[in-house]
């Protein structure tokens, strides 16, 4: 692609405009510059609630490949591929799933994360082979990320996802984007131009990353993972976990803490089956079989106890 096409196509962005709100920020004092990024923050919200039917649905999508055996697939580049591998890789400590259900992929690979891999992004090519590195199948949903929605990496991946015949979501700040064409369906929350032109790892990456945060906590929250608000299925993998295990139990049942940690200790700190041992006061294979027929939920593994 010419200079000349990229520039006249970055012309037609969004998210490459010019902010008439910002046009003297660099005379402002320290405090002045920082109210104008907390104010043109404040808009990002707003934009993401305009496209909660396309989040839903994309949820909806998700929740379907998870309760198959699928995966969640996230692919981006720059900011938005760290986005996605940030979200992936909270998903095993908080909701105590394998590392291979939510996989996070940045064009230029892992050495991306903390530097710039030029040139990475401009190749549809490398967004196919890291999905077939992945052995993508059609049971799985991948979601490009590319605030511009024209990122050559996530349109060749999002491209070779339709040819296997899995679910795509394209995430990008401009609408009508070219990724919105490609995949199935298309999240397009308009934030407006940043307070420094072009520089989308502010509001357009905010957008993104409470969007990928809704993404993964609903699908979680819809396959069991919760009960109420609480995190039931966290992995108490240190210290700080297994201090929050303690409490969750304390929090659902009321219990003591000394009692808490006598039943968390027969369950190899599961918290889940801790809850429904303490409740309805199971044996832990009594629990271990309730829960697994109520599908993992344990509200509802409580109710077909107490009724």
């Amino acid at each position: 692609m010419t200079e000349q096409r990229l520039i006249s196509e970055l012309e037609q962005l969004v998210s490459e405009g010019r902010n008439p709100n910002t046009m003297h920020i660099d005379l402002l004092s320290t405090f002045d510059i920082l109210r104008e990024i907390n104010y043109e923050d404040q808009t990002v919200p707003t934009a993401v609630e305009k496209v909660i039917p396309a989040i839903a649905a994309a949820v909806n999508q998700i929740v379907a490949a998870f309760q198959k055996g699928g995966r969640l697939i996230y692919m981006g580049a720059g900011t938005s591929g760290r986005l996605g591998v940030l979200d992936a890789s909270e998903c095993p400590p908080t909701f105590s799933v394998p590392r291979s259900m939510v996989i996070g992929l940045i064009a230029g690979g892992p050495d991306a994360l903390q530097r710039s891999i030029e040139g990475a992004e401009d190749d549809p090519e490398e967004g196919r082979q890291a999905l077939q590195d992945v052995k993508l199948t059609a049971a799985d949903v991948v979601v490009g990320i590319a605030v511009s929605g024209r990122t050559p990496y996530v349109i060749g991946g999002l491209n070779y996802a339709k040819s296997v015949g899995a679910a795509t979501v394209a995430l990008s700040c401009n609408p009508n984007s070219v990724i919105a064409g490609i995949a199935d369906l298309a999240i397009s929350p308009v934030v407006g131009p940043e307070i420094l032109t072009g520089s989308t790892r502010l509001k357009s990456g905010t957008a993104q990353k409470l969007i990928l945060n809704m993404l993964t906590t609903a699908s979680m929250i819809r396959i069991g993972k919760s009960y109420q608000n609480l995190m039931v299925d966290v992995n108490a993998s240190n210290k700080k976990l297994v201090a929050r295990a303690s409490r969750i139990v304390m929090q659902a049942t009321g219990c003591t803490q000394e009692e808490a940690r006598r039943v968390l200790d027969q369950t190899g700190n599961d918290v889940k089956l801790a809850i429904l041992m303490e409740i309805t006061g199971m044996g832990i294979e009594e629990a271990r079989a309730a829960l697994q027929n109520a599908g993992g939920f344990l509200r509802k593994a409580i109710s077909a106890k107490t009724v």
